[in-house]
């Protein structure tokens, strides 16, 4: 056991591992493993992800997904990450060194100076987190890893249900996704859409495809609230949804401009939309 100054009995910490060398095997998960092979496609539940910065580590460790493997600054094991070392378990590697040091190992600058490995889990069904869905995002094609952070952050503090996701996009356990969305991203249930979008309304759901056509309706139209249940349909800034899809959709909804601007980035078009059409 451990006392601190004021002699209160603290957590007994596992001990922390000082880095002297980049090339150590265990480090890899920091440094030289790919996003897609910290995926692992073939068993994604054996997968690892980063989650970056002390905030979204303690929102992570909150919604109950489990560490692998600590990295951060020296001065940060008394500092920002004390409170996370103290919740780790007993097992969990902490590993330790300069910020020049870590940058050197990563390949860019730690925010805050702390990152955490942590284990990915099996994801839900479709079936099972929109079982009492009323309103849910289905996000098409966008590759883009800050828009995917951004949109979950949207739909956590806006109120959408679940996220959808298209295997052609890109994966929010990706480290930037994760820390643009301020953990958000394990604050709103989501999973991958293996089915057309078209699938959700054997569910019981309507859909609204985002897009600039003849036949868009504005997204403040009073039907669109009116429905009990509602999937939102975005796609990539650049080529927009498959035609295919928005033909398939209940509805196409464009958001009103101004000014003859043409559209929004679809981040900002996602939070606009999930404010608009928020369940009253």
């Amino acid at each position: 056991m451990i006392f601190n100054e004021e002699s209160v009995i603290l957590q007994p910490i596992m001990a922390i591992i000082e880095i002297t060398s980049l090339n150590d095997e265990a480090l890899q998960v920091f440094s030289a493993l790919t996003e897609a092979q910290l995926r692992m496609e073939v068993e994604p539940e054996k997968g690892l992800f980063i989650a970056e910065s002390p905030k979204v580590i303690r929102v992570a460790l909150d919604a109950g997904w489990e560490p692998s493997a600590l990295l951060c600054e020296r001065k940060h094991i008394e500092g920002d990450a004390r409170d996370i070392i103290a919740r780790l378990p007993q097992d969990t590697p902490v590993y330790t060194g300069s910020r020049e040091l870590l940058a050197q190992l990563t390949g860019y600058t730690l925010t805050r100076g702390v990152l955490c490995a942590m284990h990915r889990k099996a994801l839900p069904t479709v079936e099972s987190i929109l079982k009492d869905a009323q309103r849910v995002v289905v996000i098409e094609g966008v590759t883009d890893t800050t828009n995917i952070g951004a949109i979950f952050r949207s739909a956590a503090a806006l109120g959408i249900d679940a996220v959808l996701l298209t295997r052609d996009t890109c994966d929010p356990l990706n480290r930037r996704a994760v820390r643009v969305s301020m953990g958000s991203v394990f604050l709103v249930p989501w999973t991958w859409l293996p089915y057309p979008v078209s699938y959700l309304k054997t569910l019981g759901f309507r859909t609204a495809a985002m897009a600039l056509c003849d036949e868009s309706i504005s997204l403040d139209a009073p039907q669109l609230k009116q429905e009990e249940r509602l999937a939102i349909i975005m796609g990539t800034e650049g080529d927009g949804l498959p035609l295919t899809t928005i033909r398939e959709a209940d509805y196409t909804i464009r958001i009103p401009m101004a000014h003859g601007v043409d559209s929004l980035n679809v981040a900002a078009a996602a939070a606009v939309a999930f404010w608009e059409l928020r369940k009253k």
